[in-house]
Formats: C-alpha cells, structure tokens, sequence
C-alpha cells in the first residue's frame, strides 16, 4: 500500500502546507508548471519518491530534469503522468492513443486548473487533475489530491483545498 500526494501548477510557489499535507505520503506527483528547482527540491525533501514531469510554462533546466511523460507501475497499478492532457471526451491531441496502448488504471494531468478526478469507463481508468497549487492563474481555490494504490486498485482519494487565510487545518 501506498500513499500518494498529487499536485501541479506551483509555478515556482511553496506553501508550507504542501509538506504538511504530503508528510505521510510514500510518493508524490507533479503534474508539471512546478516552475524551479527549488519547488522539485522541497517537494523531494518531503516524500521518499517525487516523480513528475515537466509543463508548458517549465524553463530548460525544469525540462532537462524531468521528461514530458512518465509511464511506470506502482503498487499493481500502471500510471501515466503528463502535463497537458484533457479528461474523458476531451482528450489532449494524442493522449488517447497513448492512453490506449498504454492502458493505465491511472492517468494524472495539470495544465488547465481545473480540479477534476472522473472515471473514463470507455478506457477503464481514473482521470485524476489536482488542479493548480500555486498562485499565478485564474483558479479561485488551490487544490492537492491524495490517493491510496493498494493491490491494483486507486482507494482513499481525498481533494485538499489550500485557502488563502494560511492557517494550517485543525489549529488556532
């Protein structure tokens, strides 16, 4: 079983309660805009494992370091993880295709900023978008998702709404 922090669109922002949030989690996911090297670093310095993948507003360095798309198996359950990637009927140029020969369980984008985490019963798997986390972009409330893999399948997924006032959850 595994514990998994998603999250996108930091756009060079660090919220202490990214760590807060993440600190139980065996991995965590960037879904790309994560904007430099020190946002990768802490969130690295956070969790065992970061896997993420570079986004359309990620400079050379960002793109040197992570790849466009990542493909890998975790717990019995095969993900694919990209920056720009629409949702079930709305798909980005050629991530269907992807989609279908890859055959994930698990499909993890950012891009729009917009939290979305919805079935694609035609392919078989969850489209999970945390939304944005950072402050630059339209989005009213930031968002991080948390996710449970265990034995092939996705359980405990949880939406974590980062309000502005700053204060951590469940103190004064």
């Amino acid at each position: 079983m595994k514990k998994i922090g998603i999250i996108s669109g930091t756009h060079a922002y660090w919220d202490d309660r990214f760590a807060l949030h993440f600190a139980d989690c065996d991995e965590i996911w960037h879904a790309g805009d994560i904007g430099n090297d020190e946002v990768a670093d802490r969130l690295e310095a956070v969790a065992p494992v970061l896997r993420a993948v570079y986004g359309n507003a990620d400079g050379q360095t960002l793109r040197r370091r992570f790849k466009e798309m990542e493909i890998f198996e975790t717990e019995g359950v095969k993900v694919v993880l990209t920056h720009i990637g629409g949702y079930p009927g709305n798909y980005a140029p050629g991530i269907r295709t992807r989609l279908q020969l890859s055959r994930p369980g698990l499909f993890v984008c950012g891009h729009s900023h917009i939290l979305k985490v919805m079935p694609d019963r035609a392919l078989g798997l969850l489209v999970v978008n945390p939304g944005a986390a950072g402050r630059q972009g339209w989005q009213r409330v930031r968002t991080l998702v948390t996710l449970t893999l265990e034995e092939g399948h996705v359980t405990h997924c949880q939406v974590i709404e980062l309000n502005d006032d700053k204060k951590i959850p469940n103190q004064p």
